[in-house]
């Protein structure tokens, strides 16, 4: 059972279909029990038949990192230190932050010094390499899919093109089959993912996908809509937030005094604008275009008007 369990697995993701032998289970048994490779599995035979943990909470998603595994990382990070304050390498800060985290997390258990940004709960992130091999591999998928506001799923064939994360929550660019239509999908809403060989795969070639989110704050964006100048102002208070971490990167300081700055941005007109622009309460205002001013307005003001409601 293990072995056609192991091969199975092996077809499933790597697309092998030799097979796997009973030496090579036997073998990977024996490293896993071992340090060779810093897991010290507790497997034991019961039965004289099955392979089981003999502490059922033992996981080797937390297995620590033996020593050389840690001389290593430590050579590769300060390799890696050295592309810091490089513009083009500027992902690499954080990525570096997380191994020496784990370094640290895996060799001083009883101390903690980074705290990054996670969700446990969050839903949805098995089906991320599914979809990056649907992606990489040029393959359409039968999704079934049901939004928040469905009463029911449905069943749509599309074509992937880009894994989009925003805000802690991972998005799907795609094109619709029959609509033809550009669309993004929520991972935390996908019920079910199935390759589709019978269906030609359609590229995107009436846009580029790398620059597609380039003009959004978010994700909400329609394929040929068209990014529009918006004047904002700020008050002293928020003023060097949005200096030292600008709303969106087209952001161009127009004007700074005593009161506060005005700033000037070029993006798509969608919901997590006005979700952006709300969450600086009093301390900003939208100076243009004028319909912008006006549904912010009118939403700070139907907001008001809840603490006047009884509930």
């Amino acid at each position: 059972m293990l072995i056609e369990a192991v091969s199975n697995a092996l077809y499933e993701y790597e697309g092998i279909d030799s097979g796997v032998s009973k030496r090579t289970i036997q073998l990977d048994i024996q490293n896993m029990r071992s340090d060779k490779l810093g897991y010290n599995a507790p497997i034991i035979v019961v039965d004289r038949r099955y392979y089981t943990y003999e502490d059922k909470n033992f996981t080797i998603k937390n297995a620590r990192i033996s020593s050389q595994d840690v001389e290593k990382l430590n050579e590769i990070i300060t390799l890696l230190n050295q592309f810091k304050g490089f513009n083009y390498f500027e992902d690499i800060n954080e990525m570096v932050g997380r191994l020496e985290d784990k370094i640290i997390r895996s060799t001083d258990s009883k101390n903690y010094y980074i705290d990054f940004e996670k969700n446990e709960l969050l839903k949805g992130l098995h089906w991320i390499e599914p979809l990056l091999k649907a992606i990489k591999n040029q393959t359409a998928i039968q999704l079934e899919y049901q939004s928040f506001k469905a009463s029911s799923s449905s069943v749509l064939t599309i074509h992937p093109y880009l894994l989009k994360e925003y805000r802690n929550r991972w998005f799907l660019l795609c094109r619709i089959h029959k609509a033809k239509k550009v669309a993004l999908f929520a991972l935390d809403r996908i019920l079910k993912i199935e390759i589709n060989s019978t269906e030609v795969f359609f590229p995107a070639t009436d846009f580029d996908v790398k620059t597609f989110f380039d003009n959004v704050i978010g994700v909400t964006k329609t394929l040929n809509q068209i990014p529009i100048k918006i004047q904002l102002w700020l008050n002293k208070e928020s003023a060097p937030y949005v200096l030292t971490k600008p709303i969106h990167s087209s952001q161009e300081l127009i004007k700074e005094d005593e009161n506060g700055i005005i700033i000037r941005i070029e993006v798509i007109h969608n919901f997590e604008l006005e979700r952006e622009i709300l969450g600086f309460g009093e301390t900003i205002k939208v100076l243009s275009p004028r319909s912008l001013a006006h549904r912010i307005k009118n939403k700070l003001i139907k907001g008001a008007s809840i603490y006047d409601m009884k509930v």
